[in-house]
């Protein structure tokens, strides 16, 4: 890495050198075509030349973006999802994109910046549509396993290439990431109502609006990133609760001889007394801790680990609601029974004698198992940090280097960008949408795909947890600096086919994602499919429909 650095800032003083050789030959003539940025970087008017420096430009933008997303990984980890962690640390890991778009509106003069405007909404378009897209199909691709039901078998993968049976899966929490990513397209919708309106005072309402809606949603999500791990871990122990009650309850039937509740619904009093005793060894009228671990030492729960002491502990918890003694006395080993069987009378409004059945009990336990499964009960915590102060003054140091070089960077790779599009007579959003994303977010792509090819749940579930959360940060974030500026400086909204785009394609992958944990290698297809056709829409819209 070191290597390629020195080799591009060579070559950077080289083309600097080489610059200021024929500036001095030519120097009326290079005046008219290019204008070096901050009067002494190197600048070109020939497609080669420019190419050239949004490599190297590009790459420099990289490394700030990486040392801002370390920075901030290494914070989490000290400071964990809280207040900070939950909220100022995604924003800070958007810097880049923002940090672009703000300097394509605050520089130069109003014509100016509209004229640089279109290479912002380029970046804010293609690094959403890249990232479902592109990078979604390719996560699919590379963490295909044997799909079997509503699961994957990790690190299996022998159907090769089946549309249908092979395929990645993930947990429900990465459904609900898809679905706010989803919602954090309505002041992209807001926005584009603009179009229909015809005096300047309603377009800037409906920007105004839309960057009000932004800034509310951007805050609600940091809010959700703060308490989600809470609510994640309360539905989890929820669940697994669920799990044991119902387990228990079906180790209690093949012990019982006989049903559990009459067919009016009303506990069996004969069975349950026999039960009861059976489970009282010593005959005293009461469940102990030691009696109830002898009984469901050879209870098995599939597909979760827990230990005996675990479950005795949440079997107590549900029957001894009266005395509260750590023992179960038989009315509350009645009432409990009782209760259990009522409840999935309620859920399913099935009659008393269906709910008594073992083949019921079956029923209602894999459901639980399923939805179980889907949480994701594999979440592992990270590694404790031994030097915590060192650790917090390397994550500083990151993000301030990281936020001095976006910032220094991002005014001369607009401007380089603006002076390719000249020479080539390329439109400058489609250079920013191509290229620009591509440059800036590589780094994190590697990442996502490297989780991804690991073939398991878990790391599919990371990979595209983290893919949606990368959309809806730049559709929040960098939407709000674009709204910001537009409605600031008083700039003229022209980019509707560039926006909807963005709406179109957020709105498909965020549907497909939202409501099933499965993706086929067919939904890699459909992804790959969308980012050219993202194109072609923006083409014929603004060359044949005349929106812009």
């Amino acid at each position: 890495m070191k290597i390629i650095s020195y080799t591009l800032m060579f070559s950077v003083l080289i083309l600097l050198i080489t610059s200021r050789v024929e500036g001095n030959n030519n120097e009326v003539e290079e005046e008219e075509s290019c204008k070096e940025t901050y009067g002494f970087l190197p600048c070109t008017s020939t497609a080669l030349g420019n190419s050239f420096l949004i490599v190297v430009y590009g790459y420099m933008m990289f490394s700030g973006a990486t040392y801002l997303s370390n920075g901030c990984e290494l914070l989490l980890e000290i400071l964990g999802p809280g207040v900070i962690g939950g909220s100022l640390l995604p924003v800070i890991a958007s810097l880049p994109e923002g940090i672009i778009i703000l300097a394509t509106g605050l520089n130069g003069s109003i014509a100016t910046a509209q004229e640089h405007l279109s290479i912002g909404v380029g970046l804010l378009a293609g690094s959403a549509v890249m990232t479902l897209t592109l990078i979604w199909g390719t996560c699919v691709l590379i963490g295909k396993c044997d799909l079997d039901c509503y699961r994957a078998r990790d690190e299996t993968d022998t159907k090769g290439f089946n549309l249908v049976d092979s395929g990645v899966a993930t947990d429900i929490w990465t459904s609900y990431a898809a679905r706010i990513m989803t919602l954090s397209i309505i002041p992209l919708f807001i926005v584009q109502l603009q179009k229909h309106l015809h005096s300047s005072s309603g377009r800037n309402l409906a920007v105004l609006i839309a960057l009000i809606m932004s800034i509310l949603m951007l805050i609600s999500y940091c809010l959700y990133q703060i308490f989600q791990p809470w609510v994640q871990a309360r539905r989890l122990d929820y669940v697994k609760h669920k799990r044991v009650m119902t387990g228990f309850l079906k180790h209690l039937k093949q012990h019982a001889l006989g049903r559990l509740c009459n067919h009016d619904g009303s506990p069996n009093m004969d069975v349950l007394a026999k039960v009861y005793e059976a489970i009282d060894q010593d005959g005293d009228g009461a469940l102990s801790e030691g009696e109830l671990k002898a009984f469901v030492i050879g209870m098995h729960l599939e597909g979760m680990s827990v230990g005996t002491d675990d479950i005795v502990h949440k079997v107590l918890q549900e029957f001894d609601t009266e005395r509260r003694d750590g023992k179960i006395d038989f009315d509350e080993f009645k009432n409990g029974i009782s209760k259990l069987l009522s409840g999935f009378v309620k859920r399913d409004r099935a009659p008393h004698e269906s709910t008594d059945n073992i083949k019921y009990i079956d029923a209602v336990d894999e459901e639980a198992e399923k939805e179980h499964f889907l949480l994701g009960d594999f979440w592992e915590e990270g590694e404790k940090i031994e030097n915590t102060k060192l650790t917090t003054i390397k994550a500083i140091l990151l993000l301030v280097a990281g936020a001095i070089i976006t910032a220094a960077i991002a005014h001369p790779l607009i401007d380089v960008v603006e002076n390719f599009s000249d020479a080539t007579t390329i439109p400058s959003f489609f250079i920013s949408f191509l290229v620009l994303p591509l440059i800036i977010n590589s780094g994190g792509a590697f990442q996502v795909i490297y989780f991804a090819s690991k073939k398991k749940r878990r790391s599919a579930s990371l990979a595209f947890c983290e893919l949606y959360a990368e959309v809806t940060k730049n559709n929040l974030v960098s939407l709000s600096t674009f709204l910001a500026l537009v409605y600031v400086r008083g700039l003229t909204w022209d980019f509707s086919s560039e926006v909807l785009i963005i709406f179109l394609v957020c709105f498909i992958m965020g549907n497909l994602a939202s409501f099933r944990t499965i993706f086929p290698l067919w939904t890699a297809i459909l992804a790959y499919a969308l980012y050219p056709f993202s194109l072609v829409i923006v083409y014929v819209l603004n060359n044949f429909l005349g929106w812009q």
